[in-house]
């Protein structure tokens, strides 16, 4: 006994059934009873869902892309503060001094001896800092932020069609296992009633019992195949169902895919968008950082030039000035001139590393492209291999239709031998499974090629 969440699946052995035809009448209500109802399952509740509905819940929701974009506000935010760095700071202050004691007293109207209390002493002030000029070190700060920006969007492009392209080999993966659960419920309906035939040529005397066991056989293999199918297809949901983010099981919906396979890509246009890809504009983003990187290295052997204005007033007014007793200002402004003569060799460091990250970055985006180019050959190969692949099976699983109705006729009526039909029959399953194949590796190449190039094919 076997069970799942759905209900009991019973599993006849063919020593059981070949028991039961040397029974004789009861064997075919013992196949019909034993078998078929085992193979029922509850109804599925996965909700249909379109191809295009469950790549948008994954890139909703997908840990992946909700870090590329936090990372790419990031970069913007990193610029922002780039552009400050130019701007002077300021600093507003405001203070109030209440000064106890002192020794100091006086005689009051009462002739009582009191201490004399200051009157509270506020104070303003305003101050603004700027360096002037720091060797470039600001504006090639700006740069690097700028190129940052465009590495962390085409960062989230990459991801993007990642996600996608992870949904999409997990959703053709729920179509090709709903593909092979409906050709095993064919061949489980064929296997039934060749076993029926076979029960009746044996008593007809016109046929052997080998016919009746290889027909138990059949029925046999038929189950395992579609217990298999419907295995596969309830993993295959449960995985769809983890990429997308949904809380109630969801399924692939066949009717939502419409294919032309007939409208190939043209390859030379392909080959210029996978020199364009994400992943290759991320990698000449990074480059261009770490050239900006390195000219800031640089720019620490030039002197920095700081200027400083402050303007502070301080009264006994306690509107701060703003009363009848206005404060007294004074304004201050100084500038500093500094150069590190000699930092302990930090700025060769820096350099240094600038530059061995500038020449690791310039080798990731050359490897990058010609990758990008590897991958462009590889994908437009299997996806033409695949297309083809389907053509030739398309015919095929037809001739093996038309001979599996032709042998049967023929075994009907006494003129070839079961082992021709059963022949036929295991052709037939295997033509099915290849298209099923074939038809999944080229839903699979066209993925992989739009994650290449960053955009969907048409």
């Amino acid at each position: 006994m076997f069970t799942n969440d759905k209900a009991p699946i019973r599993l006849i052995s063919a020593a059981t059934l070949a028991f039961a035809l040397a029974l004789g009448s009861g064997a075919e209500a013992q196949v019909k009873t034993g078998l078929q109802p085992g193979l029922t399952r509850g109804p599925d509740s996965a909700r249909k869902i379109s191809l295009a509905e469950a790549i948008s819940q994954a890139q909703q929701n997908s840990p992946q892309a909700i870090q590329a974009e936090g990372n790419e506000r990031t970069s913007k935010a990193a610029k922002v503060s780039a552009i400050g760095a130019i701007l002077p700071s300021a600093t507003l202050s405001m203070g109030r001094v209440i000064q106890f004691g002192g020794g100091q007293t006086r005689v009051n109207q009462n002739g009582e001896t009191v201490a004399i209390t200051a009157a509270p002493t506020n104070s303003t002030g305003l101050s603004m800092n700027m360096t002037l000029f720091d060797g470039g070190t600001r504006l090639y700060n700006l740069r690097t932020a700028n190129s940052q920006i465009d590495a962390a969007e085409a960062n989230r492009v990459a991801v993007k069609y990642n996600v996608a392209l992870s949904v999409k080999q997990q959703y053709y993966a729920v179509l090709a296992a709903i593909e092979s659960e409906e050709a095993a419920t064919f061949q489980m309906a064929q296997a039934n009633e060749q076993f029926k035939t076979s029960i009746a040529k044996v008593r007809a005397g016109v046929a052997t019992r080998s016919d009746s066991l290889r027909g138990v056989i059949q029925v046999g293999n038929a189950q395992l195949a579609l217990i298999t199918a419907q295995s596969n297809k309830e993993a295959a949901d449960a995985a769809l169902t983890r990429l997308v983010g949904s809380a109630q099981p969801v399924t692939a919906d066949p009717n939502s895919i419409q294919e032309n396979m007939a409208a190939l890509p043209d390859s030379a246009e392909l080959a210029v968008l996978a020199k364009t890809g994400p992943a290759v504009q991320e990698a000449r983003a990074n480059v261009e950082a770490a050239q900006e990187s390195r000219k800031a290295s640089k720019a620490t052997y030039l002197p920095s030039l700081s200027a400083n204005y402050s303007r502070t007033g301080s009264g006994i007014d306690p509107r701060f000035g703003l009363g009848n007793d206005p404060f007294s200002y004074n304004g201050r402004l100084s500038f500093s001139l500094s150069y590190p003569v000699f930092n302990n060799f930090q700025r060769e460091e820096q350099v240094t590393r600038a530059k061995v990250a500038e020449i690791n970055a310039k080798a990731t985006f050359r490897d990058t492209e010609l990758g990008a180019q590897e991958s462009l050959t590889q994908y437009i190969g299997a996806l033409r291999g695949a297309s083809q692949r389907v053509a030739v099976q398309v015919a095929s699983v037809a001739a093996a239709e038309e001979d599996v109705r032709v042998q049967q006729q023929r075994y009907n009526i006494g003129a070839s031998v079961l082992l021709d039909l059963i022949t036929s029959q295991a052709a037939l399953a295997t033509a099915r499974q290849a298209l099923i194949q074939a038809r999944y590796d080229y839903r699979i190449a066209r993925a992989q090629l739009e994650a290449l190039i960053g955009r969907d094919l048409q």
